[in-house]
């Protein structure tokens, strides 16, 4: 078993999944924020790549995105900084990034270098269903990494089925049609909810976008296996010279 599918199999709720920017809030917090994130409690890792044009993420991860890129991160960089990561975090972790600058890189030596540090899958929301089917889906697969897809409330009944068909470890449901860090209400997307949940898709499904504190945390996972924070967390570590502490009181709040 994969370690998305080991952490499913063994939690059917309530799992938390955190994304930090890789990078931030130093060039070289990138480690003791994972560590910091898996002592405090987290379940799953979503480790952002900071990019200049990150189209779903909204102002606060574009901030730290920023930071990071001025800090010196860059694809490179961050494969360094995961060379012997796998010797001190056992949880599994998913790069989240954007689809052009893992052509740049070249998409093939990303997945290969991705899976040689120890990275368990992708999240790139702008590779395209047609181009992961006909072309890219295969080499992620050779690599033996993940990829995991987004929908949205507005996502047809028939393409979410075809999605989930693709993904494998869970399937990204975005709460809202908009950017990271919405305020939108979670109850207000209940008939989307049903509908996810009415599917009997076969990956479990994390809910995101809006997910702040104790409370979004709870509505989010009653409509899923568990739920994705993001935003908030970046404003908890910014500012913050002790990463570990400011982790540890984040988690611990939203877990209660």
């Amino acid at each position: 078993m994969s370690r998305l599918q080991e952490l499913f199999a063994r939690k059917q709720k309530n799992v938390l999944n955190v994304y930090c920017t890789a990078g931030y809030p130093q060039l070289n917090s990138t480690l003791s924020v994972m560590t910091a994130l898996q002592e405090s409690g987290a379940d799953l890792i979503e480790l952002g790549i900071p990019y200049s044009d990150p189209l779903a993420d909204g102002p606060v991860i574009q901030a730290s995105g920023s930071q990071a890129i001025a800090n010196g991160m860059t694809v490179a960089i961050l494969f360094q900084q995961l060379k012997n990561f796998r010797q001190d975090i056992h949880l599994p972790v998913v790069l989240m990034g954007y689809f052009n600058q893992v052509l740049q890189y070249g998409f093939e030596k990303f997945c290969a270098d991705a899976a040689a540090v120890g990275v368990d899958g992708l999240i790139l929301p702008d590779l395209p269903m047609y181009e992961f089917e006909t072309m890219y889906g295969e080499i992620i697969r050779k690599h033996g990494l993940d990829f995991i897809f987004l929908v949205t409330p507005e996502t047809s009944v028939e393409r979410i089925q075809k999605l989930d068909g693709l993904s494998t470890g869970f399937l990204y449901a975005v709460s809202s049609s908009s950017t990271t860090g919405s305020d939108k209400k979670m109850e207000d997307q209940s008939a989307y909810f049903q509908r996810l949940q009415s599917l009997g898709l076969r990956n479990p499904v994390l809910v995101g976008f809006g997910v702040k504190d104790k409370a979004t945390f709870a509505a989010a996972s009653a409509h899923g296996a568990g739920a994705i924070i993001g935003s908030a967390y970046i404003k908890a570590l910014e500012g913050k010279e002790d990463v570990a502490a400011a982790t540890h009181d984040f988690i611990g709040a939203v877990l209660g």
